[in-house]
């Protein structure tokens, strides 16, 4: 394919330039945190498959280690969402012989464990001491026999070139099997303007759309964690060369703060009081970079995590706070911007409701 081809091919829907590489990686300095390594975004629809995914993506620049820290399971109201996602596996895939792909630090299939489930993870840069953890990509030969189901979480976006992904998946299990998808909804990206939504990590945009295109036979899909994720349970015999249907219809005023019409419900809460962001994973290092550079810069950055207090956000380089910490210096009636609406009560609560909560994906 020339490049006339390789351009006729793509719809660009939005750009933005040097956003962090790892926007999950904290760091130990102000100094380190904005030098951090950069990369840029352009999302394209593929005008012949159909899929969504960034085109200026650069494989070798994302390199992870232990400094990277994404883990959600600090909050209770997403541990929830892993019990729910734990049930829905159990009546789809079943609790005998499954394996999960991309564990990561294993909070999750940990969780599987204890409800009876038997499941093995691979993840070739897990550091735990877990014996049903294999510190290695699932391949062909590395299971004696295929499991009956394999579980994809919030994986796939991750991933170059997803369906030869898929491909090497269905091979490595022989061909068969189900297999559980989960992955953000870009439906919902595009109906909320969740411009805080598209990071440097996220080589693809999943629409439900997608996987029906990609699997001939899907046991069950939707949406779920407040329409955010969507969930695929599929056969993997199945799995196909998708082709693009009707093309998507991104929204022209994406990069307003949400919805059109609470522009100014957000802007109209800007005081003297500093501007605090209760989120400092994905959704706030983006969220706080755009204001910086937009010129209303956020003062502080609030998360649950202990593994992400004390330290710094790629980018701006702000310090990140515990809840106990920062709301001793927040005065009362200030308000914070919500990340995430999904721990909008838990953060209420948590908080003793003394503060304007602005839930900026509402």
């Amino acid at each position: 394919m020339n490049e006339v081809e390789r351009r006729d091919r793509k719809k660009t829907l939005y750009r933005q330039c040097r956003f962090p590489v790892l926007q999950n990686r904290v760091y130990d300095s102000m100094e380190e945190a904005q030098q951090c390594l950069k990369g840029d975004i352009e999302i394209v629809e593929d005008q012949v498959t159909g899929l969504i995914y960034n085109d200026a993506f650069r494989p070798e620049l994302v390199v992870y280690d232990a400094s990277y820290n994404n883990e959600q399971g600090v909050s209770w109201h997403f541990r929830q969402h892993l019990e729910q996602v734990a049930t829905l596996i159990e009546e789809t895939l079943g609790k005998e012989k499954l394996v999960e792909v991309g564990c990561g630090k294993g909070f999750f299939l940990e969780m599987l464990l204890q409800r009876g489930v038997d499941v093995t993870g691979f993840d070739s840069v897990y550091d735990g001491d877990n014996p049903r953890i294999v510190k290695s990509y699932f391949e062909p030969g590395i299971i004696a026999k295929p499991a009956k189901g394999l579980i994809l979480r919030h994986v796939l976006e991750h991933v170059s070139n997803p369906v030869d992904f898929l491909f090497q998946l269905k091979k490595a299990n022989g061909g068969q099997g189900l297999i559980y998808i989960e992955v953000p909804c870009f439906e919902w990206i595009c109906e909320r303007r969740a411009w805080f939504d598209i990071f440097y990590e996220h080589v693809n945009y999943f629409r439900l759309i997608d996987f029906n295109r990609i699997f001939g036979s899907i046991v069950k899909s939707g949406r779920f964690f407040g329409q955010q994720y969507l969930y695929v349970v599929a056969d993997l015999s199945s799995l196909r060369e998708p082709v693009i249907g009707e093309s998507i219809d991104f929204p022209t005023d994406f990069t307003f703060y949400a919805h059109p019409a609470e522009q100014n419900r957000i802007e109209q809460n800007r005081t003297e009081h500093p501007t605090c962001v209760w989120g400092g994973g994905s959704k706030g290092v983006i969220f706080s970079l755009l204001r910086e550079r937009a010129g209303r810069p956020v003062d502080i950055v609030i998360d649950v995590n202990p593994e992400k207090q004390g330290k710094y956000l790629p980018g701006t380089g702000l310090l990140v706070q515990s809840p106990e910490v920062a709301i001793k210096n927040l005065p009362p009636g200030a308000a914070i911007y919500v990340m995430n609406s999904n721990y909008l009560e838990e953060i209420k609560r948590m908080s003793n409701y003394n503060f304007r909560y602005i839930g900026v994906d509402q």
